[in-house]
């Protein structure tokens, strides 16, 4: 800030030695104009911001002023009797030493911190027990105030899993269920509901409707149970957020096969993370490819994606491998690959859909102009 201050100071002594050259009528005429924006500038500023510097200049050039003229500035003599107090002030100002006690160690904080990771169950207190008996001396107070100021909940709620341990430990028993909306070419909405298997990641397209009603799903649910056969007894969990079409019936298809019914949290949608995955895959590898016709035509495209997610689509949850297909041992010899198409014209589901169909269907609907556009 010194530094700033010489600069100034030199420069305005250049200026003034520049004003010597310069004659009376020009001099007044650029006052005039510098007036004139001082005001316009006041109009729209209320209090300028000058630094000590610029105050420090203009209180020094005031002076070669008149009485009337400086009332006019913002820079008053109370400015400078303010920094003379500012400067006794910091001429008889000592260093302070807070009442208090004295900070945290960063080592005791650490290992506050080490302990209540590592052991879930114990409270605040026996983090503070345990210290003591490594020989540093802490309040349990001081423990308290560092877990609170991490985030770390109170011991009990600290013992239980959280939702993805559960959903880890828990996933050979988990089914995952959600509906989810496609548009038609003519704007009509269609529901699909999709049960989701969390250990196996196989999906099982239920049902495709324009009028999902509550009764529709609970027969979804009975047909369900239909499919899984003697493997009802494998699950024991079912994931499901809170729509009103899952009504009381719904939830007791599942509770009388003694599979519990676990909802989500309103606008959770991490709560059911895998069927959440699988909607967006569909969307991204589907449904976002190809122009829906009817009802009949998207069940038709789901069932057949059903077929490749199941059988073919690897996951990195699996190892690389499809739900209804091991990986096939490696061999050292060349692998002779084959292509079959599916859907009309494609590598496969994410890579083509039934654009070729479509395409025919512009042909003969264009202009005769338009025609060698579409060949």
């Amino acid at each position: 800030m010194t530094l700033r201050l010489l600069y100034l100071i030199v420069l305005r002594a250049f200026g003034w030695i520049a004003l010597l050259a310069r004659s009376q009528a020009s001099k007044d005429a650029e006052i005039l104009v510098l007036r004139h924006q001082l005001a316009v500038l006041r109009r729209q500023v209320a209090v300028p911001r000058a630094s000590w510097a610029d105050r420090a200049i203009i209180s020094a050039l005031a002076r070669l002023l008149s009485r009337r003229r400086r009332c006019h500035l913002f820079v008053t003599p109370r400015t400078l009797l303010r920094w003379h107090a500012d400067l006794v002030k910091r001429r008889w100002t000592y260093p302070k030493h807070g009442p208090g006690r004295p900070p945290i160690r960063p080592t005791i904080r650490a290992l506050v911190l080490r302990l209540a990771a590592e052991s879930p169950d114990w409270g605040y207190r026996r983090i503070a027990g345990q210290i003591v008996g490594l020989g540093r001396k802490v309040s349990p107070a001081t423990v308290w105030a560092i877990l609170k100021k991490a985030g770390f909940d109170p011991a009990p709620r600290r013992g239980g899993p959280t939702w993805a341990q559960f959903l880890k430990a828990q996933a050979s028993g988990i089914l995952a269920c959600d509906f989810f909306t496609v548009e038609t070419v003519m704007l009509a909405r269609l529901y699909c509901f999709a049960v989701v298997e969390h250990a196996t990641r196989r999906v099982r397209v239920l049902g495709v409707t324009a009028n999902p009603t509550a009764g529709w799903a609970a027969q979804q649910a009975r047909n369900l149970m239909l499919d899984l056969g003697d493997r009802i007894g494998d699950f024991r969990f079912l994931i499901r957020d809170r729509d009103t079409k899952y009504i009381a019936l719904f939830d007791e298809v599942f509770t009388t096969a003694g599979i519990r019914v676990v909802l989500t949290a309103p606008q959770a949608p991490r709560m059911n993370a895998i069927m959440e995955r699988w909607v967006g895959s569909v969307r991204r590898e589907l449904l976002d490819r190809i122009l829906i016709m009817n009802e009949r035509h998207l069940r038709k495209v789901l069932a057949e994606y059903e077929i490749h997610f199941n059988g073919h689509r690897p996951h990195r949850a699996l190892k690389q491998a499809s739900p209804l297909r091991a990986l096939p041992d490696p061999v050292d010899a060349d692998i002779d690959v084959s292509r079959r198409d599916r859907l009309r014209g494609s590598t496969n589901v994410s890579a083509g859909t039934i654009v070729p169909k479509i395409v025919v269907t512009l042909r003969r609907l264009a202009p005769r102009g338009w025609r060698r556009h579409w060949r």
